[in-house]
């Protein structure tokens, strides 16, 4: 052992300038793999939270335009049989103007039940949210963004106010019960307003003034590891009968969550894929300097194979150089790239995610990249001829 950590100091020290300006651009080339494929990471994890939180981990069953059938508590009922169905909720929505705070509001006014925080992905800040007593007796009641909240009165607990929405050209109070935080938030404020703020009131509401008893949707939760495909095909079985056969579909949210996170990942494969070029620019980089000590050692090569040593112990002494400097820039980068990365999720407040089953796989094809390319110039090392290694200058 004693022998290897020798010969491995031989080619750490016999130029220190340039071992460690080896080390510094592996070290480089592991961290920019590990920032990318964090922030890749990152990203993927937020919009997969954010389309959570639009309830994009459901399915969403309507009536096909041009057909009589209705989504009613009958057709509800049936959903809810379903064995791979968890949750089935009633869903009525419209794009309605209010006021709150003698101030004007747009904002995008959903009809749900008591299930609502089963569904969409609800952070209840102050208050409660809906509950069966609400629905059941039509209560003027609501659950709106924080967002509304910090933009009339600045503060976040409103719970109490009085909000004025137009439903279906009805002027309807409603108090606040709940104020929440749900993952729809981000996107929001990412696409500049462009979705508008949300409001919470019970369907039956929305039913009274529209003066009929069908819901617009039914949005349905699957159980975990449920199959989405199989699921949308079961409700199409079981609300498809007589001359409403074909009048109902069914929207596969989850699998279009699925694919989005497929191009999610495959955008931050790329990107990984070329940060891991620095890796072999850092490849030849060990090459070159492992050639350029080959050169120098060339009289002190022929001096050791003069007096016995044989070619796989030149061999080896520079194979392990090789390993031992990749080795060293990898962990130094790997340390980096996890710090750096620590630290953008610290900035944007987002949750930290270290693969380490990735970072010894990046370890393990860093230190067999030195080698591989360190193999010619041990391999030229070895095959010095006495005599003529003795003869250079």
């Amino acid at each position: 052992m004693s022998g290897i950590f020798h010969m491995i100091s031989r080619c750490l020290f016999h130029n220190k300038l340039r071992s460690v300006l080896t080390i510094t651009g592996i070290a480089v080339g592991v961290t920019a793999v590990i920032v990318v494929s964090e922030i890749g990471e990152i990203g993927k994890r937020s919009i997969n939270n954010e389309l959570s939180g639009m309830g994009m981990d459901s399915l969403v069953v309507s009536v096909q335009s041009g057909h009589s059938c209705k989504l009613t508590e009958k057709e509800l009922d049936k959903i809810r049989s379903i064995d791979s169905v968890d949750n089935a909720m009633p869903l009525m929505n419209m794009i309605t103007d209010g006021e709150i705070k003698n101030s004007h509001i747009t904002c995008m006014t959903w009809g749900v039940n008591e299930d609502a925080d089963n569904v969409i992905d609800l952070e209840v800040l102050h208050g409660r949210l809906l509950n069966r007593g609400d629905i059941a007796e039509k209560s003027r009641v609501c659950v709106i963004d924080e967002a509304i909240a910090l933009e009339k009165y600045k503060r976040s607990n409103i719970v109490g106010k009085k909000i004025t929405l137009s439903i279906y050209g009805d002027p309807v109070e409603l108090e606040i019960v709940g104020v929440v935080k749900n993952g729809v938030n981000t996107l929001q404020n990412m696409l500049g307003g462009f979705i508008p703020d949300f409001v919470y009131i019970p369907y039956s509401v929305m039913q009274e003034y529209s003066a009929r008893d069908n819901f617009d949707q039914i949005t349905v939760r699957l159980q975990d590891n449920a199959a989405s495909e199989y699921t949308a095909d079961k409700v199409k079985q079981v609300l498809s009968h007589g001359p409403d056969e074909y009048g109902y579909s069914v929207d596969d949210l989850v699998s279009r969550k699925e694919k989005m996170n497929n191009v999610v990942s495959i955008a931050a494969s790329a990107l990984s894929a070329v940060a891991g070029i620095s890796l072999l620019v850092s490849g030849i980089s060990t090459m070159t300097v492992m050639l350029v000590s080959v050169n120098e050692r060339t009289r002190e090569i022929g001096i050791k194979k003069s007096i016995g040593a044989g070619r796989t112990a030149i061999l080896s002494e520079f194979l392990f150089g090789a390993a031992a400097i990749t080795f060293i820039g990898s962990v130094i980068g790997i340390f980096l790239g996890i710090t750096i990365s620590v630290f953008i999720s610290l900035i944007i407040n987002t949750e930290i995610f270290i693969n380490w089953r990735s970072c010894g796989i990046l370890l393990l094809i860093s230190v067999l990249t030195g080698v591989c390319f360190g193999t010619y110039p041990a391999y030229k090392a070895a095959s010095l001829k006495p005599i003529d290694a003795l003869r250079y200058e």
